[in-house]
């Protein structure tokens, strides 16, 4: 349990939060949400004690352990593995080195195995002989195999680091957990691994994520950072999302009848209650829920950008022909004899174990780049527009302000400053914000300034490598829902669950061995089918 008390964080400029009091207790995972700069992460920090409020304490009971995802995936360099995880443990892993280091001592003596005693005996209540037997399951559970865990961590690539120093904050079962963003980099596996350890996790877990599916599935609980203030919701990200915007209509249509809005607002709230059942946590959440009253919801400040695709002509019945593509990167081979045909109506995740993969695939179709072998046709009536992974070139040598960028992109009856500026603001770039060079701007900015590039363009092809990367969960909603709303194809390439699933009909997995193509089939349905999902484990050599 962890216990917030009055807790205030006062910068030069502003307030971060003020008074905030809040009881974290076992049994239940929270996730933390709020616009970006809200200070979720922050929050984390004074949780973890990595920085300390301005007023008010953060307290746990003496004899519980809090355990906080490393996000220094380059801390570990000398370190093996399996030692990495059972760092996770501070106090069992200095037992186990001194009582190793004694047993190792040339000259042993009668204190020494006085000593050595004593550790033995706090290593076996700890379940020391039992440790490294979990660290090696939370490894496999998380696709690090176990010929990986006397590795050491500079030998591994970073996704294989990023799942080990996840490895570390869950070894030891710790009494509070914090994870924030525990599922970037991570594959669907994994994912979904991780999801099903917190379901059953009987502790305090306390995440930042951006993973609406994640935060759907795991959270019995939203603590929402908003107005100055953290509050806290029953219920999961859905739940929060929708009964706010209820909140927010309520308060803005002045002309309704407050009494129809909440009644409105308590059928949903029903509604959901019922929908409960299919959570682990179904019974006490159901009870929560019950309890809950229009009082307890407030609408969200937070402002959601606008995005939206019109085609400007239907696509003909050729979409693309791949035929034979190969690639190899680095000496790895990470195309071999991709071949497949796609129609007019497809809407297509591409995904892979590799992410090297599928970038190397757009790069070819886009012609960022060249195939090894094979070949591609675009069908004559479709355009394409692209979000490349990383758009460096794009931006970082680029000094001109954004306005300016924009207007390259735009036709010509679109490039007078009063139009481009408020399809900017729509974007969320206001005032003095689009005089910004696009070389300073953040992650998050560069993506929507890349997603009003695509909407110029008018393309009836959407092509995107990784388009949720640095966007927080309101910028992710709204493409979502413009990408639900398009109609022309897509190709995309994605960590986020609820965009591949509520966007695609059709997954394609490139593997190094060629490409697994399932037509007509849901992105959930691809990922929990155990026949598709052995038949693909076939293609990858040694299990990778």
């Amino acid at each position: 349990m962890i216990n917030v008390s009055n807790v205030s964080l006062q910068f030069p400029d502003r307030k971060l939060f003020d008074e905030v009091n809040i009881t974290f207790t076992p049994g239940n995972c929270y996730g933390v949400i709020g616009a970006n700069g809200a200070g979720k992460s922050t929050f984390l920090k004074i949780l973890s004690g990595e920085i300390t409020p301005t007023t008010g304490n953060v307290s746990m009971d003496p004899d519980e352990r809090l355990a906080v995802l490393n996000q220094n995936h380059y801390g570990f360099e000398d370190q093996t593995v399996m030692d990495t995880v059972m760092m996770g443990h501070k106090e069992l892993f200095n037992i186990m080195k001194e009582k190793d280091a004694i047993y190792m001592k040339a000259d042993f003596t009668d204190e020494d195995g006085i000593r050595a005693g004593e550790l033995e005996s706090q290593f076996a209540e700890m379940g020391g002989w039992e440790a490294e037997a979990e660290a090696s399951d939370l490894l496999q559970g998380l696709g690090i195999p176990t010929d990986m865990h006397r590795q050491y961590m500079r030998d591994l690539v970073e996704a294989d680091k990023i799942k080990v120093l996840l490895a570390q904050a869950l070894f030891g079962k710790p009494d509070n957990l914090l994870l924030d963003e525990p599922t970037n980099g991570l594959d669907a596996q994994a994912i979904e691994w991780l999801s099903d350890f917190i379901l059953d996790f009987p502790n305090t877990v306390i995440v930042v994520s951006h993973d609406r599916h994640f935060l759907n599935t795991v959270c019995t609980h939203m603590a929402d950072v908003d107005f100055g203030k953290i509050k806290l919701y029953v219920g999961n990200y859905d739940f929060w999302l929708q009964s706010s915007q209820l909140a927010a209509k309520m308060m803005a249509d002045q002309n309704a009848k407050k009494e129809e809005k909440i009644k409105e607002l308590q059928d949903f709230i029903a509604r959901f209650s019922a929908n409960a059942s299919k959570s682990k946590q179904a019974t006490s959440r159901k009870k929560m829920l019950d309890k809950i009253t229009l009082d307890d919801i407030q609408p969200s400040s937070r402002k959601y950008p606008y995005v939206g695709f019109s085609p400007n002509r239907e696509i003909g019945n050729d979409l693309l022909r791949v035929e034979g593509l190969s690639k190899t990167i680095d000496g790895e081979k990470v195309l071999d004899n991709i071949t497949f045909s796609l129609n007019r109506e497809d809407k297509v995740a591409f995904v892979s174990r590799n992410d090297l993969a599928t970038t190397a695939f757009f790069d070819i179709i886009m012609g960022v780049t060249e195939p090894d072998a094979g070949s591609f046709e675009w069908g004559v009536t479709t355009s394409q527009t692209y979000l490349p992974r990383n758009s460096a070139d794009e931006f970082d040598n680029n000094t001109m302000n954004i306005v300016d960028w924009l207007r390259q992109y735009a036709d010509k009856e679109e490039q007078d400053n009063t139009f481009l500026r408020s399809f900017l603001g729509r974007m969320l770039f206001s005032g003095d914000d689009v005089m910004k060079p696009v070389n300073v701007l953040s992650g998050g900015e560069k993506v929507r300034c890349l997603l009003s590039k695509m909407m110029l363009s008018k393309a009836n092809v959407l092509v995107m490598d990784q388009p949720t990367n640095h966007l927080d969960l309101e910028s992710i909603t709204a493409l979502n829902d413009g990408l639900i709303k398009f109609k022309g194809a897509i190709l995309i390439a994605s960590h986020d669950f609820e965009v591949l699933n509520t966007t695609c009909n059709r997954v394609i997995e490139l593997t190094p061995t060629g490409a697994f193509d399932r037509l007509k089939t849901s992105y959930e349905d691809f990922v929990n089918d155990q026949e598709i999902q052995a038949r693909i484990d076939a293609m990858y050599p040694d299990g990778e």
